[in-house]
């Protein structure tokens, strides 16, 4: 067995136009994998050519301090993170980051590839100034929580509800997240 190699079979690299689809696939998938039970009907109404648009104009042309990240095994994409700025609410105060999303391909889970697309992320957000970064965490979502927590994230009080489909009553069945944070 060879313990070292010339070049790295792992990295984290800023996305490039062309990695639209992958992160596609990716995020359907992940979401499909951790919350296919609770987010089925609206898992099954994505529209996946307006997703790849949304995420190759996140690549190609971000908002102010935006940043779409991708982790590679060789030159396969097999995750992404996305971060924005959160301004700071009180002048004086340091702004600080929101990890938008983090997803790993399950076939590539818990090979390292979440914890290099987190500190890449949490890299940036340092390069511009943040002080803390947050992100949302669903109900019953126990791996990401786990693996936030490993990473020293923790929850807060802050909860919300979102919209997730209606049900063949007509009722909307809602899903709960909860705000996830650390000092940076």
């Amino acid at each position: 067995m060879t313990l070292f190699r010339e070049t790295a079979d792992v990295s984290v690299r800023p996305a490039v136009a062309g990695d639209e689809s992958a992160i596609v696939d990716i995020q359907v998938g992940a979401w499909r994998g951790a919350h296919g039970d609770l987010l089925a009907g609206a898992l099954d109404v994505l529209d996946l050519d307006a997703m790849r648009a949304q995420w190759a104009a996140a690549v190609t042309t971000p908002p102010a301090g935006h940043r779409v990240l991708v982790a590679c095994a060789g030159a396969t994409v097999v995750g992404f993170a996305s971060v924005a700025p959160v301004p700071a609410t009180r002048a004086g105060d340091a702004p600080g980051g929101l990890l938008l999303a983090l997803e790993v391909d399950p076939a590539h889970q818990r090979a390292g590839h979440g914890s290099r697309l987190l500190a890449a992320a949490v890299d940036l957000l340092r390069e511009d100034g943040a002080d803390q970064v947050q992100t949302w965490v669903l109900d019953g979502d126990s791996a990401r929580a786990q693996f936030l927590s490993g990473a020293g994230l923790g929850p807060d009080d802050t909860v919300r509800e979102l919209a997730s489909d209606t049900l063949p009553d007509g009722t909307t069945r809602t899903v709960r997240e909860h705000r996830w944070w650390a000092t940076i």
